[in-house]
C-alpha cells in the first residue's frame, strides 16, 4: 500500500464510443491497439484492477472512489458494472466506503440504468455543451446527426429516478462567447454541480484547431459565469468546479484538482487491457508505466517514472510563471496545455495563461472575502459583508 492516496480513471471499453464528437481527445487511442477485436475489459483484468486498487490505498484510507469513463462505458451493459460493484464489496476493507463516479454522454440511458445508478448511489457525469444549437455543433453521433435530444432524453431518466448527476461542459470556440446562456441553461436542466473543460487541440508550433477556445475568451467565459453566479445569488447553491478549486487555494488548502495543484502524478489511467498510464491526458506509449496484470498497481503508481512525471509539473515551469502574481492559484495549469512560449521566448507556457490571468484578476478579491467569511464561521455567500 502507498503512503498517500491516488486515483485511477478506468477506461473499461477503451476509446469505443457511439458518438463522434469532433474534439474528443480519446477516440484516437483506439490506434494504440491495432487488431484488437474487443475493447471490453475482461473479468480477469477487472478483478485484478479492483483488488489491487483497493489494496494499494493507504491503510487509513476511509474511502476509495472508482471513476469509470471511456469511450462510452454504457456500451458495456449494466451486467459489467454489477460484477464490478460486487468485486468492490468483496475486496473492501472493514469500514471502508466505496464510491463510484460514471462519465457518460447520456444517450443510452434508460429506466434500468437510472435505477441502477440510484440504487448504488453512483455520481453520474453528463457531457453537455449547452443548448441544442451549441451542443450539436461539435457533438454528432456516428451518422453525423446532433446528439442533444438523445442526451436530454437520458437526463430525463436520471431526474425521474433521482439519480445524482453533475454536468461536464467543454468550453470551445462557439460556446465560449455565451457564458451566461450556457450557465443558465445548465441550471435550467437541474445541474447544481458544473465542470467547465477548455478545449485545446494543439496543431504544432503553438497553433490550435478552430474548435479550440481562445485564451482570452476562456477567461471571459469564466468571468461571465462567475458574475452570473454572484448576480443570481447562487453561491452555496450552485457549485462550479473552477470556483471551488480557487476558493480552496485562497483559503490555504491544497487544490482538490490536479490541474491547479503544484505537482501532479496522482491521477492515473488504466486501459481495457490493464495498461497503466501516467495520466488520462497522457495516454501515449512513452507514458505507459506498466500493465496491472504483470506488475502491482502499488509499485507502478510509485515508480520513478511516475514520480518524476508528477514533479515535472512544478520543476519545468518557465521563469515567467515563477514570477507571476497568481502562481499560487494557477500553478501553471495542466502540462498538456503548455504549448506556447513566454514573452521572453522560453517554452512551456500554458496556452490558457492569458485567460487564467483575466479570471483571477477579476475574481480573487471576491474569493478572498469568501475565504475570510469561512474562517469567521460564516457561509461564503456572506462575502458582501466583508470590507
Amino acid at each position: 500500500m502507498t503512503n498517500s492516496p491516488f486515483n485511477i480513471m478506468a477506461k473499461p471499453i477503451g476509446a469505443i464510443c457511439n458518438l463522434d464528437c469532433e474534439y474528443c481527445y480519446y477516440l484516437e487511442k483506439e490506434d494504440l491497439y491495432p487488431g484488437t477485436e474487443s475493447f471490453k475489459m475482461t473479468d480477469e483484468v477487472l478483478d485484478s484492477y479492483i483488488r489491487q486498487y483497493i489494496y494499494a490505498q493507504p491503510i487509513n484510507a476511509a474511502e476509495v472512489n472508482f471513476a469509470w469513463q471511456g469511450g462510452e462505458p454504457t456500451l458495456l451493459g449494466i451486467s459489467f458494472f454489477r460484477k464490478a460493484f460486487k468485486l468492490q464489496q468483496k475486496y473492501a476493507r472493514p469500514g471502508m466506503n466505496i464510491t463510484n463516479s460514471f462519465q457518460t454522454n447520456g444517450t443510452r440511458l434508460n429506466d434500468d440504468w437510472a435505477q441502477f445508478f440510484y440504487d448504488h448511489d453512483v455520481l453520474v457525469g453528463i457531457s453537455i455543451d449547452g443548448p441544442e444549437d451549441i451542443h450539436d455543433e461539435f457533438r454528432p453521433d456516428k451518422g453525423g446527426y446532433g446528439s442533444f435530444r438523445q442526451v436530454m432524453n437520458g437526463l430525463e431518466y436520471l431526474l425521474k429516478h433521482n439519480a445524482r448527476f453533475n454536468t461536464l461542459t467543454c468550453v470551445q470556440s462557439t460556446n465560449s462567447s455565451r457564458p451566461a446562456r450556457v450557465y443558465r441553461f445548465l441550471k435550467q436542466i437541474g445541474s447544481t454541480h458544473m465542470q467547465f473543460i477548455p478545449i485545446v487541440e494543439p496543431e504544432g508550433d503553438g497553433e490550435v484547431s478552430y474548435r479550440s477556445v481562445h485564451p482570452v475568451k476562456y477567461g471571459t467565459f469564466l468571468i461571465g459565469v462567475f458574475d452570473d453566479w454572484l448576480r443570481s445569488k447562487d453561491v452555496g447553491k450552485i457549485f462550479v468546479q473552477d470556483f471551488d478549486v480557487t476558493l480552496n487555494l485562497v483559503y490555504g488548502n491544497p487544490s482538490p484538482l490536479c490541474i491547479h495543484a503544484e505537482t501532479c502524478g496522482n491521477a492515473l489511467a488504466v486501459e481495457h487491457n490493464g495498461d497503466l498510464y501516467s495520466c488520462d491526458h497522457f495516454v501515449y506509449p512513452e507514458y505507459k508505466i506498466g500493465n496491472i496484470t504483470e506488475d502491482r498497481i502499488e509499485e507502478l503508481s510509485q515508480c520513478p517514472q511516475q514520480q518524476q512525471f508528477g514533479l515535472d509539473k512544478k520543476a519545468k515551469l518557465p521563469q515567467y510563471c515563477r514570477e507571476c502574481e497568481v502562481l499560487n492559484v494557477c500553478n501553471g495549469g495542466c502540462p498538456k496545455d503548455r504549448i506556447i512560449q513566454t514573452p521572453d521566448g522560453e517554452p512551456g507556457l500554458n496556452y490558457l495563461c492569458e485567460g487564467y490571468k483575466r479570471f483571477y484578476k477579476h475574481s480573487l478579491p471576491v474569493f478572498k472575502k469568501m475565504a475570510q467569511c469561512i474562517r469567521m464561521g460564516y457561509p461564503a455567500s456572506d462575502y458582501k459583508h466583508i470590507r
